[in-house]
Order: structure tokens, then C-alpha cells, then sequence
């Protein structure tokens, strides 16, 4: 599988964070981009609870959570004063962009549309390199969450530690696989 550069964000506005963040600012750390509405229950109750607990887990680690408030319905009752507040009353600190609404009347928000979101929750990761590796609409399991994270991370110390040696990439190592287990060739 060929792996793309994840696309852009386009935002509007940018909440618990200095300066609009890009995919070529965060380039260099794993990225959890979970996408959400606060008036999704989906959200509320599994998605942006598990994003919070990744923000934490993977404190000092070189992951970037990252919120995407992408309204698709209700858009009187979701604006940037609500969502300010939705933010501070359940304590989500990491930085969340609103989403720019769609092109010529569009209904999807443009950064929606960019990933072909089927809805919220949806949850993005974006490895080391910038590139898209999955996407999940509806909550993800934490555990696979967890180790795709564990993955990417691994990748990333390896590609850098390449880099600082000048050399390339060790490759993985083959194994060896039976049905009592798989050893290291």
C-alpha cells in the first residue's frame, strides 16, 4: 500500500494553542486527529474521552493531539462562543481548529470533505512523515488505537535515529512463524 501525504487542514479559528497549528509544523510527531461535534453523542461520550486519555498517556512523547470541530448539522447551535465553552466544562485542553465551512454552499466543512469523513467521531492518524496511515469513523478501540500509536512512534525514533547517522533505515527484522509462535530470523 503506497502511503499519501495526509491532507491539509483548513480551519478557521484555533482553540488552546498560541498559533494555527499545520501537518508541516507537526511534522516529526505522530498525529491523533480526532474529528468531532459537540452535539454528537458518539463524541461526548467515547470519542473525545478517548482522545483526552491519549493526550495524557502519550504526554512527552512526540504525539500531537489534535481536535477538529467539524459542524456538518446543527450549525446555530454550534458556534465558536458554544464551543469555547464546550471545551472549557469538559476540560479538553489539547488544541482543537473549527473546521472551514464547505466551498460554494457545500454542506461538509472543506477539511471534512479533504478526508472524506463519513462522520463524527472520526479519528486520524498521521504518522511521523506527514502521511495519512488510518482512519476510523466511529470510536476506535483503544487497545488497537494504543498500538498503531506504539507502531508509529517506533517508526519515528528509527527514521530519526537514521537520519542522525546519515544511514538508511534498518530493515525489520523476518520472522520465523509456527503455530507455537514466531521467532526472530
Amino acid at each position: 500500500m503506497e502511503l499519501k501525504p495526509a491532507p491539509e487542514w483548513h480551519t478557521t479559528t484555533w482553540l488552546n494553542t498560541a498559533e494555527p497549528l499545520s501537518l508541516e509544523r507537526l511534522r516529526g510527531r505522530v498525529v491523533l486527529l480526532h474529528a468531532f461535534q459537540m452535539l454528537c453523542p458518539g463524541c461526548v461520550a467515547r470519542g473525545l474521552p478517548q482522545a483526552q486519555r491519549v493526550a495524557e498517556l502519550f504526554n512527552g512523547a512526540p504525539v500531537a493531539v489534535i481536535g477538529l470541530h467539524t459542524v456538518f448539522e446543527h450549525h446555530e447551535a454550534m458556534g465558536l462562543q458554544s464551543l469555547r465553552a464546550f471545551l472549557h466544562e469538559y476540560r479538553i485542553r489539547f488544541p482543537v481548529g473549527v473546521d472551514a465551512p464547505g466551498l460554494d454552499g457545500d454542506p461538509m466543512p472543506r477539511t471534512m470533505r479533504a478526508y472524506a469523513m463519513q462522520g463524527t467521531p472520526t479519528t486520524v492518524i498521521i504518522d511521523a512523515h506527514g502521511r495519512l496511515r488510518r482512519q476510523v469513523f466511529g470510536v476506535h478501540d483503544d487497545l488497537l488505537l494504543g498500538a498503531e500509536l506504539g507502531t508509529m512512534l517506533v517508526e519515528a525514533k528509527r527514521s530519526a535515529e537514521a537520519m542522525a547517522t546519515n544511514s538508511p533505515a534498518s530493515p525489520p527484522a523476518s520472522a520465523q512463524c509456527t503455530d507455537d509462535g514466531c521467532t526472530i530470523a
